[in-house]
Order: structure tokens, then C-alpha cells, then sequence
């Protein structure tokens, strides 16, 4: 069966694609190793928060397919790569993935083609990285005999405002004739679509985005630990300097950074950059600090536990909201991890309550899910608000902690003696 593109990955990104392809009226087919994924596709369950299961069905409806068979990859006019770029042990670029898909689709490619990659990476990837391998896996030449281009994802998981669609699309193609044939492509079902110079400074202005909110993220996080020791209420500052109307964006301390962006893509940058012998200092510093947060965190937890007689060995230790974003169910990189690892440490009997997680462990280490809210903050020597779900209403944290304290500034008109605040 043949489709007008495939999209090669259907985790957050891929799977998100195909829904806008497919409510555009393209014809769709889903290429993913994981023959689980496609198993559950296929009976009408998605994994993610931004595809529902009705979603699903509408998609069947209009054509759309998940398959595990290589050859979809070679049934369409258009290819897009959706895959992870993760990071090694050693916290430097694990392309893996996308070296796997790309020679996946050179096995299928045909000419006329166009090949798209959307898997974040540093400057350079799409034409050093998976151009060869198209070219040495198919026998074509990129830019002659097919096309070839890149054109960074923009999701923002549980937006229901800005979609994929709402969203402006960056392309940049390894030819002018290749961002011709991408932009073409993506004004199909996306509002406007914007031109880069060339795959580079599509590759580049991603990772752009992910540094800035990476390293503006530090900045107050930073704010916010030495206004605790200058005594000053740093939530108040940070609303005090939102009136300036220009020359100012707010950003809000927290107990550090997760999901599939800010932790992971400017690695991909500094990585770059010590290829080329230069050291990308700003970066590695709001690394630093945003990874130190979870134990400052908890730090502060300890403290406050402290001023009250208690330890954080043998105290009970509820986490409210595990995941690393306010209402959805996506666990990738969460900071709540680094704060379990740190409690645990210090010998705290730790549960967690979260309506968007279930089973959730650590390590291979499960944690123990708490019943209902209010119960499970009664029975806590000490709360710790991780994530600021909706569910986590000020009142009902108030009335029902014995101590709270709030990573996320929920709480900041609390006047109660039983209250911390970052």
C-alpha cells in the first residue's frame, strides 16, 4: 500500500506528525522498530498525552497504517525521520537512532524522493551524518536525484493551543531546490512554514531555543538560591520585574529541568563546539546549576524538617507530581528522579502521589504510590511539591499538609508557618 509519507518513529514527535499529515488528508503509514508500539497503534491505544485513542481512530479512518515492515519506508513520497537522539553514558550525542533510520530509508530510497530529518542534533548532522548514508546506502546523489532536508520539531506536549499546525514550521533543505521541495511538503498541513539558509541553521536555531530556556532557567533557579539567603522573597522579584514591558521575559524557578529538550539538546551544541577546540562556558554553567537543584531541593527540605525536630532519616516523604511537566504523563528526564536518588540517601520512606503516573520506579526501584491526596498528605511527616498539576490546589495543600514545601511557587501567598517556599 502505498502512502504520501512515512513517518519513520511514532513516539512524541513522529506520532504527532502523522495526526497532522493525516487530518490534512495526506495518506499516512507509521514505520516504528518497536513492534509493541505498533501492536497497541493498531488496536486504537495511544502512548502519548497529544495523540488520543479517538485521535487514532480518526487517523484509521482516513488511512493511516503502523507497521514494523522496512519496505513502508520505501511506499511514499516523503520520508521523515522522528527518531531519538539520546545522550551515552558519558553524556555526549548517541546518534544511534538516526544512523539506524537513515540507513533503513537508504535501502528503500528511491529517486524523486524527499527525506526529512526532524531528530534534534548538532549543526552539521543532516549533511554529515545521514547524507553519506542515503547517498552510500542508495547509490543517489541528495539535491540531484532526491531531497533532503531538516526542519527541527516544535511540540510543546499537552499545548492544545499552539498544535503542530499552529506552530511555524523551520525548514532548511541541503539545496535551495530541497527547502523548496520540504516547504511544499509541510504548508500542506502547517500554517506557515519558515525558510532557513540551509539545514545548518535549521539544526542550529533548535538548539538555540532549547540553550536559551536551559540557560535562563539557571538564571533564576540561581536568583532564587541566593535570594533565600539574602532573605528576599524571590517569587515577588520575579513578579515585580514581569511589569517592565520591554527588555524582560519571566522564568520561574523550579526543582530542575526534564523532558526530551532542555536536558539533552544543548549537549548536542557543547559537544559540537569541543570538536571544533571551543568551550561553550555559558552552557556548561547553566548545566551545572539546573543539575544541582533537585539536591538543593531537598536540602531545603531537610532544613525545613530540621526546624521542626524531625530528620530526613526515617521521615515520611511524600512527592507531589513526578513528571517532568504540569499535567501530562511524560516521565522522560524528570528532576524527580534526582530528588527520589537524593532522599533515598538519606534514608527517607518515600511515597508519591501524581494522577498522571502509575508504577512509577527508580533505578528498577519502585516508589510507592500514595491513595488518595488529602489522606496521603495527612500521613506524610513532610510534602514536597515537585510539579504544579492543576489537582494540587492551594487549599487543599494547606489544610492537609503537616509541612509542605513548594519547588514550584504554588504557594506563594501562603502565610502558614507549615509552608516553604523555593
Amino acid at each position: 500500500m502505498n502512502a504520501d509519507v512515512t513517518v519513520c518513529g511514532l513516539g512524541y514527535v513522529g506520532l504527532v506528525l502523522a495526526l497532522e499529515a493525516s487530518a490534512s488528508g495526506l495518506k499516512v503509514t507509521g514505520y516504528d522498530i518497536d513492534q509493541s508500539v505498533v501492536d497497541a497503534l493498531g488496536a486504537g491505544r495511544s502512548h502519548i498525552d497529544d495523540v488520543l485513542d479517538d485521535d487514532l481512530i480518526a487517523m484509521t479512518t482516513a488511512g493511516f497504517t503502523a507497521t514494523c515492515d522496512v519496505a513502508a519506508l520505501g511506499r511514499a513520497d516523503v520520508v521523515t525521520i522522528c527518531v531519538p537522539t539520546p545522550l551515552d553514558p558519558a553524556g555526549e550525542p548517541d546518534l544511534g537512532p538516526v544512523r539506524g533510520a537513515a540507513t533503513a530509508v537508504a535501502a528503500q530510497l528511491r529517486p524523486g524522493m524527499l527525506v526529512v530529518l526532524e531528530s534534534t542534533s548538532y549543526p552539521g548532522t543532516t549533511d554529515e551524518v545521514v547524507r553519506p548514508i542515503l547517498e552510500q546506502g542508495s547509490g543517489l546523489t541528495a539535491g540531484i536525484d532526491f531531497h533532503l532536508a531538516f526542519s527541527p520539531e516544535r511540540i510543546d506536549p499537552g499545548n492544545k493551543v499552539l498544535t503542530m499546525a499552529k506552530t511555524p514550521k523551520v525548514v532548511g533543505g541541503y539545496t535551495p531546490g530541497c527547502t523548496t521541495r520540504a516547504v511544499e511538503f509541510y504548508s500542506r498541513f502547517v500554517d506557515e512554514v519558515v525558510h532557513a539558509k540551509s539545514t545548518r541553521e535549521a539544526e542550529m536555531a533548535k538548539l538555540l531555543e532549547n540553550t536559551y530556556r536551559q540557560v535562563n532557567i539557571a538564571l533564576i533557579n540561581e536568583m532564587a538560591i541566593l535570594c533565600h539567603r539574602f532573605g528576599i522573597d524571590v517569587w515577588d522579584v520575579i513578579d515585580c520585574a514581569s511589569t517592565k514591558p520591554f527588555g524582560f521575559q519571566p522564568f520561574r524557578p523550579g526543582p530542575g529541568v526534564g523532558g526530551h529538550c532542555i536536558p539533552v539538546d544543548p549537549h548536542y551544541l557543547a559537544y559540537k563546539a569541543r570538536r571544533i577546540g571551543l568551550r561553550s562556558r555559558l552552557i556548561e554553567a547553566a548545566e551545572q546549576v539546573n543539575t544541582v537543584m533537585p539536591r538543593y531541593v531537598v536540602s531545603r527540605s531537610a532544613a525545613m524538617l530540621a526546624g521542626h525536630g524531625r530528620r530526613l532519616a526515617g521521615a515520611r516523604v511524600l512527592l507531589l507530581g513526578v513528571t517532568y511537566k504540569a499535567d501530562i504523563s511524560d516521565l522522560r528526564m524528570s528532576p524527580a528522579y534526582e530528588v527520589v536518588r537524593e532522599l533515598r540517601t538519606q534514608g527517607a520512606e518515600l511515597s508519591y502521589h501524581d494522577p498522571y503516573a502509575g508504577g512509577w520506579s527508580v533505578d528498577d526501584v519502585p516508589v510507592t504510590c500514595a491513595g488518595d491526596l488529602e489522606p496521603a498528605l495527612r500521613a506524610a511527616d513532610l510534602s514536597i511539591l515537585l510539579q504544579e498539576h492543576a489537582v494540587y490546589q492551594p487549599e487543599i495543600l494547606s489544610t492537609n499538609a503537616r509541612l509542605l514545601f513548594d519547588a514550584r511557587g504554588v504557594m506563594t501567598r501562603s502565610t502558614d508557618e507549615h509552608v516553604e517556599v523555593l
